[in-house]
C-alpha cells in the first residue's frame, strides 16, 4: 500500500489552503522512497507527526525530499524518536572520519542537515521540550567547532610544527562562545557568535619562524570558512566574530595578556552585557579556566552598578529606534515586549548585583528569572509571566526560522506563510495567535518599562556652583570667587588645575558615558572640598588619581553613584597621597571604599588565612596563574585596609607593622601549600612526607623575622629542607629526587612571589641570606644550614640570624630550625672581637647609605637612627646569649631590649631611650611613607632623641 494511503486521516486536520501543496509534496517524497526501494519504520506516532511537520518547514520538506535517505536513517535508526545527550553529537561526529578540508566541508554539512532535520521535527511534533531544543542546537554547534578545530589543528601542525607552552606541552586556541551559545539557548537558524584567544606567544621552528599569532590566525580563518561558507551543501553555521576585541579592526585572534590589558583598560560598557553568557566552547578547556576567571571581575563589579539600567535602557532605545526606522516593529528578538526586553531585565539585575549574590553569576535566563523571584527582586507574578513569555516567544522564533531555515525574527508578511506560523502553533488561524502574541508582548513590556524606569536620575550638574566651577562658563575671577566658597585657598592654581585635568588626554578620551559620569561626579567632589583642612591639596591629589584611572570609567561612576564612597576618598586623600599613588596602581580596590567597617578593620592572622584559604578554594591546584592573580588581589585589598586604619588613627604603630606582617605570612604560608599540592600533583611526594609533614620551611629575616615590616618592605627569605637521602625518588608519576622537589618547590614559592603581572608584585623576595648568599643553593638541607653558621657564617650573616624567624612549612622543621638558631646565637663569642667586626659593619653601611643632606636625617642610616639601634640589640644579644640562653627566643627589636634590659646587661634608662626611639623612628617612617615621601625628615625634629641613642652608641660599642 502506498504510503501516502497511510497518512491520509492526518490531511484532514491541515487548514483547507495548506492541504493541497502539502499533499503534492508528501506524494513527491513517497515517489522518491519507492524509486530508491526505501523502507521506512512507520508508526501512528510518526504518521501523526509527519504531516505536521511537513506544513510546518519547508526546509525539513526539501532536504528529505532531495535526500530521501535521510530521514529513513533518522526514523530507523531511532534517533528522531530519541532524546540526545550532550555527548551525542560529538560521539556521531567521531565517528566521521575525514582525510582533506574539501571532505571534511561536505561531510559536516550532510552531519549539520541530518541534525537539523532531527530538531526541527522533534520541536513541530511536539516530541521536544523548549529546553531540550535549545539544549541540542547549542551541543551540535560545540561539537561542530571542536570536530572541525581538532582537524584543522592536527592538519596545520603537520603542515608548520606544533606550538608550545613554556612548559613544553602543545598549545592549542581557546574558542568562547557569546550570547545564546554561551548559555546554551542557541535558537533554531542562530549564527554562533565567537571569540578566539591564546595563552603564550611564541614562534614555530619552521623555516619562516612562524610566529604563534600567524600560526593560530590562519586555524582561525580556516574554521571559520569551514562553519561559514555557503557551498553546494549549505553551511554548517553562519559565524560572528564581530564581538571580539576591537571588533572588526582588531586581531582575530589574541593572547590572555593582550585580552586582559583590553578588557581592563579600553572595552566598552555593552562588552559587559555581552561576557554575561561568554563559555568556552572549544580548544583547551584546562587553559581555559584561566580566561574565564579573568572575565568575572570584568563582567560583575562588587558595588550596586545602577548605571547598569540607564545603559540597557539607552541601548534598548537605540535598538528600538533602529527597528522604527526600518519599519521592523513586529520583530519578536528586539521589538516591543520581544525576547531581548526579557533578557535586558535579567541583565541588569546580574549586572547591578552579581558582584555581591555571586548565585546570579549565571548564564541561562530562565534560571536568572527564576533566582531573581526568590530573592523577591521581581515581583512573582512578574516573574512567572516573564518565564512563560520567554517561553512563548523563542519557541515562536524557533518555528519561523525552521520554516525556510533562515536567520529572521520578524513576524511573516504573506498570509500563507502566516497560516503555516500559526498552524505549527496550534492556533486554528493567524489572528487568534496574534491576539496571543500581542497579549504576551503587552506583558513583557509592561515589566520591562517599569524595572527601568528605576533609574530616572538627574544627571545635570544644576546651578550650583561647584557645577558652574566644573564647566568654566563664567570668567576666571568669578570662578575664583566659586572656588573661594568651596574652601579653596589657592584660587587661581586649582582653577588652572581643574582646566588642564579637563584638557588631558585622558579626560578628553572618554567616552559620552564616561564623560556624563565626570559631569555628575566632579560638583560633588568639588563641593565636599569643605570638609576637609586642606582642600588644595586634597584637590590636586585626588585630580592626579582620577586622570590615572579615567580609563575605566567604572570606578568614577562607583563614586558618582556613592556618596559615602567618594566622601572616604576624600577623607583619606586629605590624609594622605599614598592613598591615590595606591588606588591609582590597583583601581580594583576602588570597591573597598563602600563599606567603611571593614575598611577600617584589618583583619588578625587568624581570619587572613580563613579568607585567603576560601579565596583560593576556587582556584584549581595547577592554575599558576590564576593563583598569582588571586594572591596579588588578597595583598592589595589587606594592605589598603591596614593603611586607611592607620591614616585615620584607628590603629597604633606597633599594629600597623603586626598587621602588615600577618599579610605576608599568611601569603608565604598558603604560597608554600599550594606550591606544595601542584608538584606532588605533578611528581608524588618525597619519602616519609604528607601534606602536613612537607620538610621544607621558610625562614623570615630583617623585617619579617622581627615583625616589624612597612608598607613598601621586600621580604628577606631563606628556604631550608630535609630529608634522609637527597638521591631518593618521590612516588608519583614523574618522579624526581628529593634534592631536585625541593629545589623546584623553592623556586615555584619564589616565582610566585616575586613575579611581575599586570596585576603587580606581590613581594620583592631577597634571598642574599642564605649559606654562601647569591652563588649558594636555593634551598638549603637543615644539617648543612647548621654546619655553615656554625663554621662559615660572617658576622654580619649571625647578627641577620637575631631577627631569623620560622615564617611557613614544616612544624617538625620549625623546631629543629629553633634549637639551631638557639645552639648558633648562644655559644661564646670574644666580647672585644665582636664589638670591633658590628662596629665596622655599621660604620660603612652609615658611609655608604645615609644622607649626606645638612639638616637631614635618615631614619634609617644617619647617626643614632634605627640601624644604630637595631646593631647594638644585634650586638648584645650575640655578646650575653651564652650567659642566657632566654635571649634567643624573641626576634623582635623591642622584646628583644626588653630581654636585655631584664638580663641586666642594660639599665631600664637605656632601654626606655631606644624603645621609643626606635618606635618614634617607625612612626615616622610609616608617615612619611603614606605622604609619599622618603624616610628623610628634619634633623631638628629628632636632634635630643638621636643624640641620646648615639650616646649609648659610644657607651655599648666604642
Amino acid at each position: 500500500m502506498s504510503f501516502i494511503k497511510n497518512i491520509e486521516p492526518e490531511f484532514a486536520a491541515l487548514p483547507d489552503e495548506l492541504r493541497a501543496t502539502v499533499i503534492a509534496s508528501l506524494t513527491k517524497w513517497d515517489e522518491r522512497l519507492v524509486e530508491l526501494k526505501l523502507n521506512i519504520s512507520q508508526t501512528p506516532e510518526f504518521n501523526a507527526a509527519l504531516v505536521k511537520v511537513w506544513c510546518s518547514s519547508l526546509f525539513v520538506a526539501e532536504s528529505c525530499t532531495r535526500k530521501p535517505e535521510l530521514l529513513v536513517d533518522l526514523v530507523n535508526s531511532g534517533d528522531l524518536s530519541s532524546i540526545y545527550n550532550q555527548n551525542s553529537y560529538a560521539e556521531n561526529l567521531t565517528g566521521t572520519p575525514v582525510d582533506s578540508q574539501a571532505e571534511l566541508m561536505t561531510k559536516l554539512r550532510d552531519f549539520r542537515r541530518r541534525e537539523m532535520v532531527r530538531i526541527a521535527w522533534r520541536d513541530l511534533a511536539g516530541w521536544a521540550e523548549l529546553s531540550e531544543t535549545l539544549a541540542d542546537l547549542s551541543h551540535l554547534a560545540d561539537a561542530c567547532i571542536q570536530y572541525v578545530l581538532d582537524f584543522l589543528y592536527r592538519e596545520a601542525c603537520e603542515l608548520r610544527g606544533t606550538p608550545l607552552l613554556s612548559d613544553g606541552s602543545p598549545q592549542q586556541i581557546v574558542v568562547l562562545g557569546m550570547g545564546k551559545l554561551g548559555a546554551y539557548e542557541l535558537n533554531y537558524s542562530s549564527d554562533i557568535d565567537l571569540i578566539f584567544a591564546y595563552a603564550e606567544d611564541g614562534a614555530l621552528q619552521d623555516r619562516k619562524e612562524t610566529t604563534y599569532g600567524e600560526f593560530f590566525t590562519k586555524l582561525c580563518r580556516n574554521l571559520i570558512k569551514v562553519l561559514d561558507e555557503i557551498t553546494v551543501d549549505g553551511f554548517v553555521f553562519r559565524t560572528d566574530i564581530r564581538l571580539r576585541p576591537y571588533g572588526d579592526s582588531g586581531p582575530i585572534i589574541m593572547t590572555f595578556d593582550g585580552m586582559e590589558n583590553y578588557y581592563q583598560t579600553q572595552a566598552r560598557e555593552w562588552e559587559r552585557y555581552a561576557m554575561i553568557k561568554v563559555r568556552q566552547v572549544a580548544g583547551d578547556f584546562k587553559i581555559g579556566a584561566q580566561l574565564m576567571a579573568m572575565f568575572k571581575p570584568f563582567v560583575y563589579r562588587r558595588y550596586l552598578d545602577y548605571g547598569a539600567f540607564e545603559e540597557l535602557r539607552s541601548l534598548k532605545a537605540q535598538i528600538t529606534q533602529e527597528l522604527r526606522r526600518k519599519d521592523r516593529m513586529e520583530n519578536i528578538k528586539l521589538g516591543p515586549g520581544g525576547i531581548r526586553e526579557i533578557e535586558f531585565i535579567g541583565q541588569a539585575f546580574q549586572l547591578i548585583r552579581g558582584g555581591n549574590d555571586k548565585a546570579l553569576q549565571i548564564r541561562p535566563i530562565l534560571d536568572v528569572l527564576q533566582l531573581l523571584k526568590g530573592r523577591k527582586l521581581l515581583a512573582e507574578e512578574d516573574a512567572d509571566q516573564l518565564m512563560q513569555s520567554y517561553c512563548f516567544l523563542r519557541r515562536v522564533e524557533n518555528h519561523i526560522q525552521q520554516y525556510q531555515d533562515q536567520q529572521t525574527h520578524d513576524l511573516p508578511k504573506a498570509p500563507a506563510v502566516q497560516q503555516i506560523l500559526a498552524y505549527s502553533l496550534d492556533y486554528p488561524d493567524w489572528a487568534s495567535f496574534k491576539q496571543d502574541l500581542d497579549k504576551v508582548r503587552t506583558q513583557v513590556h509592561g515589566v520591562f518599562d517599569q524595572v527601568f524606569s528605576l533609574s530616572k536620575q538627574d544627571s545635570s550638574a544644576g546651578a550650583s556652583r561647584a557645577g558652574r566651577i566644573w564647566v568654566c562658563v563664567a570668567d576666571d575671577s568669578e570662578l575664583q570667587g566659586y572656588l573661594k566658597e568651596c574652601g579653596i585657598q589657592d584660587t587661581a592654581s586649582i582653577l588652572a588645575a581643574i582646566k588642564d585635568f579637563k584638557n588631558s588626554i585622558a579626560i578628553k578620551r572618554l567616552t559620552a558615558k564616561g564623560a556624563g559620569v565626570l559631569d555628575r561626579l566632579m560638583p560633588q567632589l568639588i563641593d565636599a572640598m569643605q570638609q576637609v583642612d586642606n582642600p588644595d591639596e586634597t584637590l590636586m591629589r585626588i585630580l592626579g588619581l582620577f586622570e590615572a584611572v579615567a580609563g575605566r570609567n567604572v570606578y568614577l561612576s562607583l563614586l558618582s553613584e556613592n556618596p559615602g564612597a567618594l566622601l572616604q576618598l576624600i577623607k583619606l586623600s586629605s590624609a594622605s597621597s599614598w592613598i591615590c599613588d595606591y588606588l591609582s596602581v590597583y583601581p580594583v580596590l576602588f570597591d573597598e571604599l563602600l563599606d567603611t567597617r571593614s575598611l577600617y578593620e584589618p583583619l588578625k592572622k587568624a581570619d587572613l588565612d580563613e579568607q585567603l584559604k576560601v579565596l583560593l578554594a576556587q582556584v584549581e591546584v595547577q592554575d599558576l596563574e590564576q593563583l598569582m592573580i588571586v594572591l596579588r588581589q588578597f595583598k592589595q585589598l589587606n594592605v589598603l585596609r591596614v593603611a586607611a586604619a592607620d591614616i585615620m588613627g584607628v590603629i597604633p604603630l606597633m599594629v600597623v607593622s603586626d598587621y602588615l606582617t600577618y599579610i605576608a605570612e599568611s601569603i608565604v604560608g598558603h604560597v608554600v601549600e599550594r606550591t606544595w599540592l601542584m608538584l606532588t600533583d605533578k611528581h608524588g611526594l618525597p619519602p616519609d612526607t604528607d601534606n602536613t609533614s612537607i620538610g621544607f620551611a621558610v625562614i623570615g629575616f630583617g623585617k619579617l623575622g622581627g615583625i616589624e615590616l612597612g608598607y613598601g618592605s621586600d621580604l628577606d627569605l631563606v628556604f631550608l629542607y630535609d630529608c634522609k637521602d637527597g638521591n631518593a625518588m618521590t612516588n608519583g608519576d614523574k618522579p624526581i629526587s628529593c634534592s631536585q622537589f625541593y629545589g623546584r618547590l623553592g623556586l615555584k614559592v619564589r616565582h610566585i612571589l616575586d613575579t611581575k603581572m599586570l596585576s603587580g608584585v606581590l613581594y620583592e623576595v631577597d634571598m642574599r641570606l642564605r649559606p654562601n648568599g647569591d652563588s649558594g643553593l636555593l634551598v638549603s638541607h637543615i644539617n648543612a644550614y647548621e654546619d655553615y653558621l656554625k663554621n662559615q657564617a660572617w658576622t654580619w650573616e649571625l647578627q641577620a640570624l637575631v631577627r631569623g624567624r620560622f615564617i611557613a612549612g614544616d612544624p617538625q622543621l620549625k623546631a629543629q630550625y629553633e634549637a639551631i638558631r638557639s645552639r648558633i646565637l648562644s655559644l661564646s663569642r670574644d666580647t672585644e672581637s665582636l664589638k670591633k667586626e658590628v662596629r665596622e659593619m655599621r660604620e660603612k653601611m652609615r658611609d655608604a647609605l645615609a644622607t649626606k643632606d645638612k639638616d637631614k636625617f635618615d631614619l634609617k642610616q644617619s647617626k643614632g637612627g634605627i640601624a644604630d639601634i637595631e646593631f647594638i640589640v644585634q650586638f648584645s644579644v650575640l655578646d650575653q646569649a651564652a650567659l642566657n640562653v632566654a635571649l634567643t627566643t624573641y626576634t623582635d627589636n623591642v622584646r628583644l631590649l626588653e630581654g636585655l634590659q631584664q638580663q641586666g646587661f642594660m639599665s631600664k634608662t637605656d632601654e626606655q631611650i631606644l624603645k621609643n626611639a626606635y618606635c618614634t623612628y617607625r612612626d615616622f617612617g610609616h608617615k612619611q611613607v603614606l605622604q609619599g615621601d622618603k624616610a628623610v625628615i628634619a634633623e631638628a625634629d629628632v636632634a635630643k632623641m638621636s643624640a641620646e641613642v648615639e650616646q649609648i652608641w659610644h657607651e655599648y660599642m666604642e
